[in-house]
């Protein structure tokens, strides 16, 4: 499942992706965004229109959250706390 952190949040997508892998809620980064950072295109030759400031957002702030049609109730509401727990240690900051 696909997750965005908002630029004006109080925390990053690494310090979230973190606290869950802390807790063996698996997480994967995103692998889109802007490909022209990744290391195997950075001298390829291409035409770039404008910034690619969102291409560059989605890399920067974007994970999954692994989910898959087996996961039964009480494994989807241990994740469900992990985040809450996350988003309360992250508010008294």
């Amino acid at each position: 499942f696909p997750l965005t952190v908002r630029d004006d949040a109080p925390f990053k997508q690494k310090d979230v992706a973190q606290f869950l892998e802390k807790h063996q809620v698996m997480t994967r980064p995103l692998f889109a965004g802007n490909i022209l950072k990744q290391p195997a295109y950075v001298d390829i030759n291409c035409r770039v229109v404008g910034k690619l400031e969102n291409s560059d957002r989605v890399m920067r702030s974007t994970f999954f959250v692994g989910i898959h049609p087996g996961i039964d109730e009480q494994r989807l509401n241990y994740m469900i706390d992990v985040f809450d727990k996350f988003m309360k240690h992250t508010r008294k900051k």
